[in-house]
């Protein structure tokens, strides 16, 4: 059940705020139903009044709805942006509007803060599909290979990796640990996109996102020949798909193809929320969107932000041996950066 705060009574409309937030509106006008706004509005005021008085910071991650992303976060961006911002965050309480592993991610990197998710069944297919017994005997049956976990694992599962990855920087990490084999895990699609740019071999395990898995190369070429548009896909999405993509990248990396190339009309096979949020970067692009909801990332809403945050409720935290060997994983992964080729 959704959690329902003791304390606090639904914001309601005042007339002032349509006023006060004319240039959210305006933003946004594109991007929501038209009748949306009025019922969303309340929410972000109430949420941006508790965010100051809690001196909180708001890290919403790409994937989610534009009236959180737009309306109430402070910092957006990919898996790698966030973590990062995690790293270098002075705010002593970090709300995380995101999954489950990011949240983790920012409690490794900011240990000595605060932070909260506001729905801790905000999961993700990839890390329930490894746990870190399975790390083990993947190292048992090839103990010369060092593990690269991309950070859609658990924090037990970083614990026991060498080095973690985000897609944006996975090829460079695989190098940077210097091995003939890698074990790579846990997304299969990913893995094998990363096998195509590097003489390493890979051992790869068998997670999907349970989002890019559903796409097709049928709705790829549906999408180029029935509106003529560019095809831009997620390196989680199936190889057939990512054949026929235009450009292949990291969410953050999507953004700067479209910034370089500027095509009139782009399919962005991804999560839904994506290209609406991107519609708002690039209203000169028409998007088209053959895209699935990420139901995790849907749990997250601007009512149990609210609450989260009036509450203090859902915080997150990791056992310290787990934090200590996760960090480790992490920081090698901050440390190669942000290399997704635009």
């Amino acid at each position: 059940m959704p959690y329902r705060s003791p304390t606090l009574t639904r914001p309601q409309w005042r007339p002032e705020l349509e006023q006060h937030y004319a240039e959210l509106g305006s933003r946004l006008e594109h991007l929501l139903p038209c009748l949306e706004w009025p019922l969303h509005l309340p929410w972000i005021d109430a949420i941006n009044t508790l965010k100051r008085q809690r001196g909180a910071v708001i890290m919403a991650h790409s994937y989610q709805s534009p009236e959180i992303f737009h309306g109430v976060a402070d910092i957006t961006g990919d898996s790698l942006a966030l973590a990062q911002a995690a790293a270098d965050c002075d705010a002593d309480l970090i709300v995380l509007c995101g999954v489950h592993f990011m949240a983790e991610t920012a409690k490794i990197l900011a240990p000595h803060r605060t932070v909260l998710i506001p729905d801790p069944g905000a999961g993700c297919s990839l890390a329930s599909s490894i746990e870190a017994a399975d790390v083990r005997a993947l190292r048992a049956r090839y103990p010369d290979a060092p593990v690269v976990s991309y950070v859609n694992t658990s924090a037990a599962v970083k614990a026991e990796s060498d080095a973690c990855c985000t897609s944006a920087n996975a090829v460079q990490v695989v190098e940077a640990m210097g091995a003939e084999r890698v074990i790579f895990l846990p997304d299969r699609f990913l893995g094998s996109h990363v096998a195509s740019q590097t003489d390493v071999e890979l051992v790869l395990w068998d997670g999907r996102c349970e989002v890019h898995e559903q796409f097709t190369a049928q709705q790829a070429r549906h999408a180029r020949d029935r509106f003529d548009a560019s095809l831009v896909a997620h390196p989680e999405c199936p190889p057939e798909v990512l054949a026929e993509a235009d450009f292949v990248g990291s969410t953050t990396a999507m953004a700067g193809w479209l910034e370089k190339e500027r095509p009139q009309r782009v399919a962005l096979i991804t999560e839904c929320s994506m290209a609406d949020n991107l519609r708002a970067q690039f209203p000169d692009i028409e998007f088209i969107k053959p895209c699935n909801l990420c139901p995790h990332m849907k749990k997250i809403t601007l009512p149990n932000i609210h609450a989260c945050l009036a509450d203090l409720h859902y915080e997150v935290d990791v056992p310290a041996d787990i934090a200590l060997r996760a960090r480790d994983a992490l920081q090698r992964m901050l440390a190669v950066g942000r290399r997704d080729r635009v």
